[in-house]
């Protein structure tokens, strides 16, 4: 029976795609075999990247040392442990190494495999390991090439049902819609989310492109004028029927599955997508297009990329093919090409300096520039027009409603879709409101339209405040289990000091906020406060949401007043709050005293 595409199988949560990499980096040049395999497992147990279940009480202290790993001896201890309880591993020992290197490969940042040698990081991982290629970059890379079927995965046969590259697909799915939109003198506006669960995943053959198009227009005309819940009806209507096309069943049981996954399908599928920053979400997050800034890049990849699977001869080859950074050679790679996309790129940049009442940026004349020199040019525009629009962000941040807005979103975070990115986006809004901040510059990637695609990497603080008199960092997190403590409170504590570090002319803060504060991050942070971290003592400041809510909403009374509140005020605060580690007893004490001083702190702003 035929099946929809999930990108549930293929690729790993993006988060632990860079750690993986990092560890397997360390292995660069030895061989994958089972000793191999077995070591790269017990490398992730020791960096606390991999958790088994049914671990016992001595077991599980080993994760929750202050450092960033355990020793290697309890690391072994561990993975003994999980062949204990597995016959599949008693019988192949490098099982679990396998399964973890295999999004690695199949990405094409790695090669490795018991046939190819020695571990090898391909020129994509490297990039991505040095900062050079970004999570989106990789993602990119890997969605023009990833198609079914291929002899990599036996999850879709080669019988003719199958023949897709779902990324390219879906693009090519979107841009015939919006065509047909056009043509007959509607507004293009891409795919509802409904739509975009449905027929997206169950896109798996590229000939379907076109038919699935007027599917949608001849759906959308159905539902045209209708009345909400009669569009509704109608909409859930058409699901059961496509559902049974598509599966070739009137079976119930079977039609209900698939309608049940299609949209955790689609929603999966969309946050990968969105990485690429190919895609973007439009009308109040409705709808799903194709980024209109990106069109110069998406125009030559549709016009040269049908979406058909390519023939391979072995997993090998398609392996080899997904490692190389050199394949496919991207059609808007030349000269003329690069030169569009900087000519897309100017009126846009025109009009945000144009807004923000900025000096232009002065634009090099680029005609004769060559490839190389016109790609490092259209990077540069992209990250001066990032900054053109944190600084829009800055601007926009001291209108009382949009703080309001600000502090809706905070108050309401588990409402929200990808409430850690969303976390991140308000309390980097959030902080540029507050005062005067010189820059708050928040590391997450981000699409065209700045929205952030995913949170920001690990090895950087989430946040960057820079201010006249001081600087700081915020580190944001929706955990609130002990997992908090063994995930924020040494990369917290080392963010801050390689921070300080990079200017130590100014006193440096850090604000860590969370849903709650667990009691062994709060701990960490009172012991690193109080007496040192590496042999100085820093600052942190541990609040809540509600309590930086609180900080939002004593802005919003001072600014209904008319009275501006100066980035030194805040750190008056922030002061109060870290020396009062100094009286207190222990951490819980230090904790508990900061709703007073927050109070007294407001008390002192009204008066």
């Amino acid at each position: 029976m035929k099946k929809t595409w999930s990108l549930s199988t293929t690729v790993r949560n993006p988060e632990r795609i860079l750690p993986f990499l990092r560890v397997l980096k360390e292995m660069e040049g030895e061989r994958f075999d089972e000793s191999g395999q077995v070591k790269f497992q017990t490398l992730l147990i020791q960096n606390r990247l991999y958790q088994p279940t049914g671990l016992s009480d001595t077991l599980s202290s080993y994760y929750e040392t202050i450092g960033d790993k355990m020793s290697l001896a309890q690391a072994e201890e561990i993975f003994e442990h999980m062949k204990r309880r597995s016959k599949e591993l008693q019988k192949d020992n490098g099982l679990r190494g396998r399964t973890s290197v295999a999004p690695l490969t199949k990405m094409g940042l790695a090669i490795a495999k018991k046939t190819s040698g020695e571990v090898q990081i391909t020129e994509l991982g490297n990039s991505f390991l040095d900062g050079e290629a970004d999570i989106g970059d990789v993602y990119f890379r890997f969605f023009i090439k990833w198609q079914i079927p291929n002899p990599e995965s036996k999850d879709y046969p080669q019988d003719g049902q199958y023949d897709i590259k779902p990324f390219v697909g879906a693009l090519h799915l979107i841009n015939k819609v919006n065509q047909a939109e056009t043509t007959r003198g509607n507004k293009d506006k891409g795919l509802s989310k409904d739509e975009f669960s449905l027929f997206i995943p169950s896109l798996v053959h590229h000939r379907d492109i076109n038919s699935y198009a007027e599917e949608i227009i001849n759906l959308r005309d159905l539902m045209n004028g209708k009345g909400k819940q009669e569009q509704k009806d109608i909409f859930n209507n058409y699901k059961e029927d496509f559902a049974s096309r598509f599966l070739e069943t009137d079976d119930r049981e079977k039609i209900d599955d698939l309608l049940s996954n299609l949209k955790d399908y689609g929603d999966n599928a969309l946050r990968y997508f969105r990485l690429t920053r190919y895609i973007y979400v439009r009308g109040n997050g409705y709808y799903i297009d194709l980024q209109p800034r990106r069109s110069v890049e998406i125009e030559n990849l549709l016009q040269h990329d049908d979406s058909k699977a390519l023939d391979f001869s072995s997993k090998e080859e398609y392996l080899e093919y997904i490692s190389d950074i050199s394949k496919p050679v991207l059609p808007w790679e030349t000269a003329e090409s690069y030169k569009e996309i900087v000519k897309q790129l100017l009126p846009d940049i025109s009009e945000y300096e144009t807004r923000l009442g900025v000096t232009p940026k002065d634009i090099p004349d680029f005609s004769s520039f060559d490839e190389n020199t016109l790609k490092n040019l259209i990077k540069e525009l992209r990250l001066y027009r990032r900054e053109l629009q944190e600084k829009e962000n800055h601007q926009q941040s001291q209108n009382v409603d949009k703080v309001k807005e600000y502090i809706l979103a905070l108050e309401n975070i588990y409402e929200l879709e990808s409430r850690p990115v969303a976390l991140e986006k308000y309390t980097s809004l959030g902080l540029n409101a507050l005062n005067d901040a010189l820059e708050i510059k928040p590391n997450y990637p981000v699409g065209d339209d700045n929205e952030p695609t995913f949170t920001a990497p690990a090895n950087t603080p989430d946040i960057e405040c820079y201010y006249q008199s001081h600087n700081a960092i915020c580190e944001v997190t929706m955990l609130t289990s002990r997992d908090q403590w063994y995930n924020e409170g040494q990369p917290v504590m080392r963010h801050l000091r390689d921070f300080e570090e990079k200017d130590e002319s100014k006193t440096t803060y850090c604000l860590f906020v969370a849903p709650t504060l667990h009691r062994d991050t709060v701990n960490t942070f009172w012991s690193s406060v109080k007496y040192e971290y590496e042999g100085r003592a820093q600052k942190i400041v541990p609040l809540t949401i509600g309590q930086f809510v609180e900080l939002l909403k004593t802005l919003v009374k001072l600014k209904e007043r008319g009275v501006f509140l100066e980035h030194t005020k805040l750190f008056e605060l922030y002061e109060e709050i870290t020396s009062s580690s100094s009286d207190a007893n222990n951490a819980s004490e230090w904790l508990q005293g900061i709703p007073n001083l927050i109070n007294s702190w407001k008390s002192e702003l009204a008066s």
